[in-house]
Parts: C-alpha cells; structure tokens; sequence
C-alpha cells in the first residue's frame, strides 16, 4: 500500500535550505528561537556578565590587586600542578583505552566502555567520597599509608586522584570514534611496507586521530581546572596548602571576600572562553578535513 504525497499539495516537498522540511507557519521557528536565546540570556550570559560587572565595580586596578594576592597565587599555581598531572596520565590511559576498544574484540569490551562512562553517572562529591574510604585514615589503605608515612587525602596525590577520576572519560570518547572511522587499512599497509608498532602510531595513527586528541585534551584540561565536587572532599580546602582556584571563589565568597572572589572567577571564566576558542577551531579544522576528504 502506498501513500500519495501528492494530496498535500507543495508542502510535501518544501524544504529548507539546510535540507530540513520547511514549515508554513514561520512563526513557529521565531517562536522557539526566541525561546531558546531568551533562555541561554537567562541562564548564562546575565549571570557571567554580573560576574565581569562586579569584578570590575572598583576598577581595574583593585581587580589586579586582587590577582597578587598570596593565597590567589597559590591556588593558581596547585591548580596548575594538579592539572599537568592529571592531564597526561587520562591522555596515555584514554589513548590506550581508545586503541584496545576500537582495534580489537575481546571479552567485557563493552563492559570496559561502560565502565569508562562511569565518571560521567557518578556525583563528583561521591566520587571524593569513594576515594576517602580508600586512602583515608580509616579506608582500605588507610593502615598501610599511615605505617609507610604516605598522605594522599588532605594532601595533593589525593586532589590528582579525584581530578584523574572527574577527567577520565573525556580523551577515550573523544578517540574511540575517530579511529573507528580511520578504520585499520593505512595501518596494515605501514605494517605491509616493515614499519613497527611504534612507527605506525607515530606516522599513521596519530596524524589520523590528532584533532579528536586535542579536542579530549582540552575538554580534559578545562575540567581538570574547573573541578570543585570531587576536589573539595578530599583535599580539606586549607588555604595555601590544599585549595585550589574553584576552593579559592568558594572560600572567598564565605568570608565575604567578594572581590577576591569575583577575580578568581573572571579568571576561571576566561580560561573557559579560551576552551571554547580553541573548541571551535579544532571543531572548524575537522570539518574542512573531512570535506576536503
């Protein structure tokens, strides 16, 4: 049995310029797209702008002042270390991940996957919790790190390790898909021509996956900075010791530092626009490789 389009007339072969069916009330697309700025205005650009707005209220120079402040400085510089830590240890682990998923089929292969999303399910704060009732005092290890004078809650490996937990998915998701297309044929033909694995990954694989690689990078680093859940349960938030940049704007904010609290935020939202920049032109790049393709 078949249906004769016909009988609706030109509508049932209007279509837009983006290849989608064209509606005849117009107003209807106005409508939702009214609805949709109004509600991203609403919910991020006024409240990001009354943080720039406040941040500035006194002028430029104490908003400077507040940059140099000693306990500013060194939550900067931990959030810094954290991320340089954690940041290669997901990319050598997602890379690997990546590569056993998309090249082989082995036993729980869908299990690892799943497994890899965990962090994306999990609250932050229980994923802080989960690795106090390990390394802390009274966890699982917590008698063989105090025997062997090792700290890790309260300290910064326990900050690397909840920010590594927070950030692992981010580069396996972003590979996996990218070689999967790449598919194995440059690959074997390397192998074919006597290169090695490590030649092939180098010369062939790496240049295929390199824009989804910086893509997970970045996604990685930037929640690697930004992470507050995970990172504020186990490090005790003690300023110039364990406190990170989003530890420093909560604090300060408690204590009625807004100004101090209102700089650290501008700057935190900077590093945020410099992502979504960057996000944007690894994005712009894929698709002129893929057209010129």
């Amino acid at each position: 049995m078949t249906t004769d389009l016909t009988q609706f007339g030109d509508r049932a072969t209007s279509t837009s310029k983006a290849g989608v069916p064209a509606s005849d009330k117009p107003w209807i697309k106005w409508l939702l797209i009214g609805i949709a700025i109004l509600y991203l205005v609403l919910v991020l650009f006024i409240p990001a702008l009354n943080v720039f707005v406040q941040a500035f209220s006194q002028g430029v120079g104490p908003f400077f002042h507040n940059l140099v402040e000693q306990d500013f400085l060194f939550a900067v510089k931990l959030t810094l270390i954290i991320a340089l830590i954690a940041v290669p240890l997901n990319t050598v682990f997602g890379l690997c991940a990546a590569w056993a998923i998309a090249r082989h089929q082995f036993p729980g292969r869908t299990l690892l996957l799943s497994i890899i999303d965990i962090p994306f399910a999990i609250s932050p704060v229980v994923a802080g919790l989960m690795i106090v009732l390990l390394y802390g005092r009274n966890g699982w290890f917590g008698p063989f790190l105090q025997a062997n004078d090792i700290k890790i809650i309260f300290a910064v490996p326990g900050m690397v390790l909840a920010t590594a937990f927070v950030t692992m998915p981010f580069v396996a998701r972003e590979v996996i898909p990218v070689l999967e297309e790449a598919g194995v044929d440059q690959e074997e033909a390397a192998r074919t021509l006597g290169a090695n694995d490590w030649q092939i990954f180098w010369r062939v694989t790496l240049p295929n996956i390199r824009w989804g690689l910086l893509y997970g990078l970045i996604l990685t680093n930037a929640r690697a900075m930004g992470e507050f859940g995970a990172v504020s349960v186990v490090s005790g938030n003690i300023a110039g010791k364990t406190q990170t940049l989003p530890l420093f704007v909560e604090e300060a904010y408690k204590q009625y530092q807004t100004p101090s609290a209102y700089s650290a935020a501008v700057l935190l939202a900077g590093l945020a626009v410099v992502t979504l920049i960057l996000k944007e032109i690894l994005e712009r790049k894929t698709r002129i490789k893929d057209a010129a393709e």
